[in-house]
C-alpha cells in the first residue's frame, strides 16, 4: 500500500549566504539534487536549523522549495517554536506558499502533560489549512509524545502521521505495527541507523540526515527495501552508517550539523555558513 506520505524524506540543510540570508540557488540546487535521486525534502527541521531562521528567511526558503520541487516529490515544511497561534499562521502561510505537509515538534520551553500535547496537536490540526504531522524529538524538547497520546491524534483527519526520531528500538516496533495498515497515517523512522531495520518492519519512510551528503546511498537503500532485497538494504545501512560518522562522532548535535555543511560545501553543495548561535567549520 502506497500512502500520500512516504518515501526517503531527507531534514535538509539550510543553505545560507554569508550575510545570513538563504542561499537561493543553493536550495534549488539541493532540491533538485534529491528529486534526482527520489527524495523528499524536509525544510526547517532540526537539520536545517530552524529554531534560529527568522520568519522571513524560513517564508522564503519554503517558497523557492516548492517552487523547485519535481512533481513526484512532496515539500515537508517544519514548525518550530513556543508561540502556538505563531505556528499556526506561519504553517498556514507554508501551506499557502506550496508546502505539502507541515511537521510540527512540541513547544520545548516547559515540560507539558500528555493532555497539553493532544490539545496542542489538535489545535494545529484544526487550524492550519493542510496536512499536519507530528514530530517527536527528545533530543531538542527533552520530552516524548506518549505512544497514547499518538493513537488518539491518529484518529484526527488532518494529522497524517509521525516522525519520530526517539531511540527507542520497543517504541519504534510498536509504532510501526500499530499503523502499518492504517493508509491515512505513516510512520517514519528518523533515527537514521535505523533506517535499514525500520522499513523491513513495515515502516512508511525513512528521514536521515546523512542524505544530504549521500542522496544516492539512500535511494539504493530505499529501492533495495521496496524490492524486498534486504540482504542489500542492509549493506546500504551500514555503508551510510559509515558516512554518518564523519559527521557525528563525538559532536554535539549543533557541531555535528556544521561539519554535515562542511562536507556540504566541498561537494560543491553549499556554502558552510551557520546561523548563530552555532558556528562554523573552517
Amino acid at each position: 500500500m502506497q500512502k500520500r506520505f512516504s518515501g526517503v524524506v531527507v531534514p535538509m540543510v539550510t543553505p545560507l549566504n554569508k550575510d545570513l540570508s538563504i542561499d537561493v540557488v543553493a536550495v534549488e540546487r539541493i532540491v533538485k539534487l534529491f528529486e534526482k535521486n527520489n527524495i523528499h525534502p524536509l525544510v526547517l527541521g532540526t537539520t536545517g536549523e530552524s529554531s534560529s531562521i527568522n520568519e522571513l528567511e524560513s517564508l522564503k526558503l519554503v517558497e523557492v522549495a516548492a517552487k523547485a520541487k519535481g512533481s513526484n516529490q512532496n515539500i515537508y515544511v517544519g514548525l518550530v517554536g513556543n508561540q502556538v497561534d505563531d505556528l499556526i499562521q506561519r504553517g498556514n502561510k507554508y501551506i499557502a506558499l506550496g508546502a505539502d505537509c507541515v511537521v510540527a515538534t512540541l513547544p520545548s520551553y516547559y515540560g507539558l502533560s500528555a493532555n497539553q500535547m493532544l490539545l496542542f496537536y489538535q489545535s494545529l490540526a484544526d487550524k492550519i489549512s493542510g496536512p499536519v504531522m507530528m514530530y517527536n524529538i527528545t533530543a531538542t524538547t527533552q520530552m516524548s509524545i506518549p505512544l497514547e497520546v499518538v493513537k488518539e491524534l491518529s484518529k484526527h483527519p488532518n494529522i497524517w502521521g509521525l516522525k519520530d526520531s526517539e531511540r527507542d528500538e520497543e517504541r519504534m516496533k510498536i509504532c510501526i505495527n500499530s499503523y502499518k495498515e492504517n493508509p491515512n497515517f505513516s510512520f517514519f523512522c528518523g533515527w537514521g541507523a535505523q533506517s535499514f531495520g525500520s522499513l523491513k518492519l513495515g515502516a512508511d519512510g525513512i528521514v536521515p540526515s546523512t542524505g544530504n551528503y549521500v542522496p544516492e546511498m539512500y535511494k539504493s537503500l530505499y529501492d533495495a527495501a521496496l524490492n524486498k532485497d534486504w540482504k542489500n538494504c542492509e549493506k546500504w545501512q551500514l555503508e551510510t552508517n559509515e558516512v554518518a560518522k564523519e559527521y557525528q562522532k563525538d559532536k554535539t548535535l549543533g557541531e555535528s550539523l556544521a561539519f554535515l555543511k562542511f562536507l556540504m560545501s566541498k561537494k560543491g553543495l553549499c556554502n558552510n555558513t551557520m546561523m548563530p548561535p552555532l558556528t562554523e567549520v573552517e
